[in-house]
């Protein structure tokens, strides 16, 4: 069963309306970084792209998406990129890394071109609380202030590409093309709401609620890259763990709510492989209004 106002029962469905980067100290950050030339990264592409080609049919049916697609989930095209034609700054960084962490002051922005991201920030004793998971289009590194650090980091959960833009660059592409500005809105804007979706669920929310409404979210988001393609199932680079960061819950709560979502058919998390098998129920466990959920759903990167 998919999730799409197709599926949605009769009576959900009718209640939807109509510094630049080479100042960086890399071994503060704890960076592992390989700058790609355009030659090298055209040949990746194509290799990449001939084995995905032969191995069409096979993954399909394990990830629910079209060929193409890397680990992370995301579509190796320039549908991410902020800055059209801007290739100089990519970079790729190994899972577990930093793109940057607590109190950053460098004078570039990432913006992810595959891979997923946790941003994160951390209390004194070293608890984590993380406040969002990055996917491909997402801006990140934009500080409060011109000379205040940064007050969050963000941890590669896979293998990511990333441009790095100087914000040098950034400052003159947005003063000759404002549609550049109003992509950096609308991420900011997006940002902001599911920030507050976030704050909402770890105040409000029971613990059931919180994880089926975070895990309903992410797939969403996700299914959002491929309109039109109903997936079913996804590769979800998570541990418990950290969805019990995300959502203010411990390992062991966050393991009984999900072993309880799989014997009620309604969502079956293993090996991080997510699964939606009733998206109604997933909704209504959620407390989530449809029209919200298909909201995140028909979301485009920049729109």
């Amino acid at each position: 069963m998919s999730l799409d106002r197709a599926s949605l029962t009769e009576k959900t469905a009718r209640s939807l309306r109509r510094d630049d980067w080479g100042t960086v100290e890399r071994e503060r950050n704890g960076l592992v970084l390989r700058e790609l030339s355009l030659a090298d990264a055209s040949r990746r592409s194509c290799a990449r792209g001939d084995e995905l080609i032969r191995r069409r049919g096979r993954q399909e049916a394990q990830d629910g998406a079209p060929a193409g697609t890397s680990a992370g989930g995301a579509l190796p095209t320039e549908q991410h990129r902020l800055l059209p034609g801007y290739h100089t700054g990519d970079r790729k960084i190994e899972a577990g890394r930093d793109l940057f962490s607590l109190g950053w002051t460098g004078k570039s922005v990432f913006n992810l071109l595959d891979g997923w991201v946790a941003v994160y920030t951390l209390l004194e004793d070293g608890r984590r609380q993380i406040v969002q998971f990055a996917l491909p289009g997402a801006i990140l590194g934009i500080l409060p202030s011109r000379r205040g650090p940064a007050t969050i980091g963000a941890q590669a959960l896979t293998e990511v590409t990333v441009a790095v833009i100087p914000v040098p660059v950034l400052t003159a592409h947005t003063r000759t093309e404002p549609e550049i500005c109003q992509r950096l809105v609308r991420s900011l804007a997006r940002d902001c709401s599911l920030a507050f979706d976030h704050l909402t669920s770890i105040g409000r929310r029971s613990a059931r609620e919180r994880v089926a409404h975070l895990l309903l979210e992410l797939f969403t988001r996700y299914r959002a890259q491929w309109p039109g393609n109903h997936i079913e199932e996804m590769t979800l680079p998570l541990t418990q763990e950290q969805i019990g960061d995300a959502t203010g819950l411990t390992f062991v709560h966050v393991n009984r709510v999900l072993s309880a979502m799989r014997k009620e058919g309604i969502v079956q998390f293993h090996y991080r492989r997510l699964r939606i098998l009733n998206p109604d129920r997933l909704i209504e466990v959620a407390g989530v209004d449809p029209e919200t959920a298909m909201g995140w759903l028909e979301r485009r990167p920049w729109t």
